[in-house]
């Protein structure tokens, strides 16, 4: 063999190489997460939730066909007993509402109309009624449970004490008695990996009655949620994290509670039971587990998707509710919105057809229009993480402006429109500059991000030198302070004690500050923070000592003790 041709066959054989390195070292595919398991009362089927949609797979595992496949989110479905329905929630006409979709012939029926979030507990085991808790009708965010027939109707209060939250309803068996989870916060705070005393929970069985009649279960002391009932009535299943970790554990009535699972890891979530009590799936690690009561052991579903979701399909909508995130244009004359995640914008005077800005499968928002009233930036998470992007009107050009591993949010426009300032994950104020793309980190805090946080958490100064934001102290406590546009030292302007702020705005002349405060005990109130003093003994000497540097404008000074406005 010539070195010619030895050379081209190592060459070859270094192409195979590459090829088999590469090959082997390409990133696998996503794999998919599921949610929020159903199974059917047979044991047979589990319908479960993955990327919003609706899926049903045999229980033992196998291919998920999809069910239900809207924009919308879906969430929690329930078998009927018969296994002829699906009852879900869905936020296809706000903020949720709970539909029950016929599997044979797909017909779909709304059962609720709140203006608040309804979510689906559990049917009735003769199938005619609808459980479910609901923020609508309570006070301070609190839970009742409601009942609806499967038909439609009003619903019927099941537990609605006025100053107690109850939630995660279970009907027994012969339909006497109602178990639920009360008190606390757990309702919205499952998803929290350990506990506070906030989110401590009992469970007591409620009797029908006038009053109704509470006969406790298991006391406070853990997170007890989500109770299942034995074939037989005389059992309680439920999640706790008594002893540490979220386990499913079972209670037969009037005796001791006992732990089923031993995780020592991991959360275990919506769990539901089949209707001989045999079996119980549940979420754990984004996966659906599967548990025989009788044993004890559980191990993973293995499902695969059958048929994904091409894409999002082709709809022609006249969408009159359901809007918001709403921003007009400073000029005046244009308004933007979002609906069903998507961005639009139309004239502020006429209304008319709307003119769709983005068409990304991600949830976007938080817009904020630049100072000349033709462009916007907003916030998109169709990446993953939530990045900022811009959209040019006259140009019809949309620009991603920021792509980071963390989330960004609340995009602000400097006055002149040359900057755009924003918070990455929840710890940085930062600037933007829109020609030269550079960004600085202005101040590095405790700040909140979406969707927890407020929609106006800072604020440029109106001549764009300063940002004021609001941020949490060494004691939890959020506080206004002041910082350079440019960055450097911030500087607190107000001090409130047991503060929890929310809103800040500056203003127009620049010689103030107002935020939004509470208490945790106390109702929200309006703070004033006056940056040009008012006190002529106030020295300006005193601006120098607080920034140590020249003197600010008079649109940036700060003074250095706040004025609480009167109520």
């Amino acid at each position: 063999m010539d070195w010619a041709t030895g050379r081209a066959k190592w060459w070859m054989l270094a192409g195979l190489l590459l090829a088999v390195t590469c090959w082997a070292q390409a990133p696998a595919p996503p794999k998919p997460s599921f949610a929020e398991p159903g199974i059917s009362f047979d044991g047979s089927q589990i319908a479960f939730v993955s990327s919003g949609r609706i899926w049903i797979a045999p229980a033992r595992g196998g291919p998920a066909h999809l069910v239900v496949n809207d924009s919308a989110t879906e969430d929690r479905p329930l078998f009927s007993p018969d296994g002829k329905q699906l009852a879900f929630g869905s936020t296809r006409t706000g903020h949720g509402d709970i539909y029950a979709i016929t599997l044979a012939t797909g017909a779909l029926r709304r059962l609720t109309w709140d203006d608040g979030a309804d979510q689906l507990d559990a049917w009735s085991r003769d199938g005619r009624w609808l459980y479910f808790h609901t923020t609508s009708h309570d006070i301070s965010g609190m839970n009742d449970v409601y009942r609806v027939s499967v038909d439609g109707g009003t619903p019927m209060p099941v537990a609605a004490d006025r100053y107690e939250s109850e939630f995660f309803a279970a009907p027994s068996p012969d339909g006497k008695s109602v178990a639920i989870s009360a008190r606390g916060i757990a309702a919205s705070q499952w998803w929290r990996k350990g506990r506070s005393h906030l989110d401590e929970a009992e469970i007591d069985l409620v009797n029908p009655g006038e009053p109704p009649k509470y006969e406790p279960v298991m006391p406070m002391g853990a997170k007890q949620l989500w109770p299942m009932w034995s074939a037989d009535g005389k059992k309680l299943y439920f999640v706790s994290d008594r002893t540490g970790p979220q386990n499913i554990w079972e209670n037969t009535l009037g005796g001791a509670a006992r732990q089923i699972t031993q995780f020592t890891s991991g959360r275990v979530l919506w769990p539901t039971i089949s209707g001989d009590g045999r079996t119980i799936v549940f979420e754990r690690h984004f996966e659906i587990w599967r548990l025989d009561t009788r044993s004890g052991k559980a191990a993973p579903v293995a499902i695969q998707l059958a048929g994904a979701v091409a894409g999002p399909p082709l709809e022609h909508l006249s969408l009159t509710k359901d809007f918001r995130d709403m921003a007009l244009s400073p000029d005046g004359m244009k308004v933007a919105w979002v609906a069903r995640g998507q961005i639009f914008a139309a004239s502020s005077k006429d209304g008319g057809e709307a003119a769709r800005v983005t068409t990304s499968r991600g949830e976007n928002g938080e817009i904020a229009w630049a100072p000349d009233s033709r462009r916007i930036a907003y916030s998109s998470d169709r990446d993953g993480a939530a990045h900022l992007f811009l959209y040019d009107f006259v140009a019809r050009q949309e620009t991603e402006l920021t792509n980071a591993a963390k989330p960004d949010s609340q995009p602000r426009f400097s006055p002149d429109g040359k900057e755009l300032a924003f918070i990455r994950d929840g710890k940085e104020l930062r600037v933007l500059n829109l020609a030269t793309h550079q960004e600085r980190v202005v101040a590095a805090a405790l700040l909140e991000r979406p969707p927890l946080g407020s929609p106006r958490a800072f604020a440029w100064s109106p001549d764009g030198q300063w940002l004021a934001y609001l941020a949490s102290g060494d004691r939890g406590f959020r506080n206004a302070y002041v910082v350079p546009a440019t960055g450097g030292e911030s500087r607190p302007v107000s001090f409130l004690p047991n503060a929890f702020s929310g809103s800040l705005e500056w203003s127009p002349d620049g010689t103030f500050l107002m935020f939004t405060t509470t208490q945790r005990t106390e109702p929200g109130e309006v703070a004033r923070v006056d940056l040009i003093p008012r006190a002529p003994e106030f020295r300006e000497q005193q601006f120098r000592d607080l920034f140590k540097e020249k003197p600010p404008t008079a649109r940036g000074a700060a003074q250095a003790e706040p004025q609480k406005a009167a109520a």
